[in-house]
């Protein structure tokens, strides 16, 4: 028999019904060992998070104020779940030990856990499987660096004798006990650290969609979903703003050669999206696999006859945007010119300083600046055997009056990156995707 591993995020367990669904989902398949749930999300648009009402508790302890209200949310949530399913087990003790060690100024990440730790509770019983917790075999340095080696040892050895699990997400320990949370996507880093150790053949990230869009549906109408993308591309995607999995999530999977496949618990017969080491052979002829961009760029643009003879020249102009703290995105070039893309939110005030100090030491013929820059990808594991995609891509730019200001390509071939005006951005992922999708 395979091993699966199912995380399955906070929409997805954020009520009774959700809960029933996830149950299905799980006993549809034997596979399905070991399980990673989040804490319970939004029921709807006007509710909150969990874990954003136990961060306010926290605040409100170190300040002196009583949380006792906002408390008794979090309570009524949990018991009003274990009350609909219809289990014997008791978490007002539970949830009263947690209040106390609050008050009594435990840290804010054991705060923050306790929403997984509780969920994972009650997800053990309902699904029958044994609960183990995270702080038990999922470990930080002292100083918070996720310890990798020890805990795939400790998982390892831990589910070794466990066939069935429910282990939550977000958050381990430390060496003096201490509880640590994953600072960005923690459950779903769990789950990942998990399908890692536990040698996995598939890992599933169960959400409130069904799987990535090709581009973003907020640009696009109906967008077509990505049946399966490699790492390399989701990467690409995710550099350029998509919503899709942080890298973090992602590397101890990648790292394993383990397909992730994201699926939306609310449908759970959709197939979703399968993230996979090697691009297959589902893609047409001329397919692209997703457009993703976003706005805010400056584009410094040095022009120096003969700069290409001057030792030195790229080496000294990336010295002196280090030296303010300040990374770019890309750097296009020529014979006698060179550009660097760097966000907005880098330059912060500094934009002066660095053409001064671009004067002073590169003596440059003319240096220009551009704002208001938005940079759009578009990505595809086979672009580069494919003739004819830059050919429809600047076709279909050049068709809607849209001026490509800036032009980048790696040299993996994989996606074309266009510079173009803020205020022609949504219609510039309009039109490369309509180039590529009938």
């Amino acid at each position: 028999m395979g091993i699966k591993v199912a995380k399955f995020g906070g929409s997805s367990l954020a009520d009774v019904e959700q809960f029933k669904k996830v149950r299905s989902i799980v006993m549809m398949d034997e596979e399905r060992r070991y399980i990673v749930p989040s804490a319970p999300g939004k029921r709807h648009s006007s509710d909150h998070k969990i874990t954003d009402l136990l961060y306010l508790c926290q605040e409100h302890a170190q300040k002196g104020i009583p949380f006792g209200e906002i408390f008794e949310l979090i309570s009524t949530r949990y018991l009003e779940i274990v009350e609909g399913l219809g289990l014997s087990l008791d978490l007002v003790p539970i949830l009263e030990d947690i209040r106390e060690k609050i008050l009594g100024g435990y840290s804010a990440e054991y705060t923050a856990s306790r929403g997984e730790y509780l969920n994972g509770l009650i997800l053990a019983e309902y699904l029958d499987y044994e609960f183990v917790d995270p702080a038990d075999i999922i470990f930080f340095t002292q100083s918070g660096t996720y310890d990798a080696q020890a805990t795939v040892q400790a998982v390892r050895e831990t589910l070794r004798k466990v066939e069935r699990a429910v282990i939550p997400g977000f958050y381990g320990s430390r060496p003096d006990g201490g509880i640590q949370t994953f600072s960005r996507g923690g459950s779903d880093i769990t789950g990942a650290i998990i399908a890692q150790a536990v040698k996995a053949d598939l890992y599933e990230n169960w959400t409130d969609v069904s799987g990535f869009m090709m581009a973003d549906p907020r640009i696009v109408k109906n967008p077509k979903p990505i049946k399966e993308i490699t790492y390399k591309e989701l990467r690409e995607l995710a550099y350029m703003g998509a919503n899709v999995l942080h890298e973090e999530a992602v590397f101890p999977v990648r790292q394993a050669n383990i397909p992730i496949n994201i699926r939306n618990t609310n449908d759970p017969e959709a197939p979703g999206t399968l993230i996979v080491p090697n691009g297959g052979n589902y893609r047409a002829t001329g397919m692209i696999t997703g457009i993703a961009g976003k706005k805010g760029f400056t584009v410094i643009s040095i022009e120096k006859a003969m700069m290409n003879s001057e030792l030195g020249f790229g080496r000294k102009l990336l010295s002196i945007i280090e030296s303010k703290g300040i990374s770019f995105e890309h750097m296009p070039s020529g014979i006698d010119h060179i550009s660097l893309v760097i966000a907005d939110n880098q330059l912060d005030g500094k934009l002066e300083d660095i053409i001064q100090d671009i004067e002073q030491q590169l003596k440059p013929d003319t240096v220009d600046i551009t704002s208001n820059m938005a940079l759009i990808a578009t990505v595809g594991h086979g672009m580069a055997n494919t003739p004819g995609i830059s050919g429809r891509l600047f076709g279909a730019l050049g068709k809607g009056n849209i001026n490509v200001r800036m032009i980048a390509q790696g040299s993996g071939e994989m996606n074309i990156i266009i510079g173009v005006e803020n205020e022609d951005f949504e219609r510039a992922i309009k039109a490369i995707y309509y180039a590529f999708v009938d």
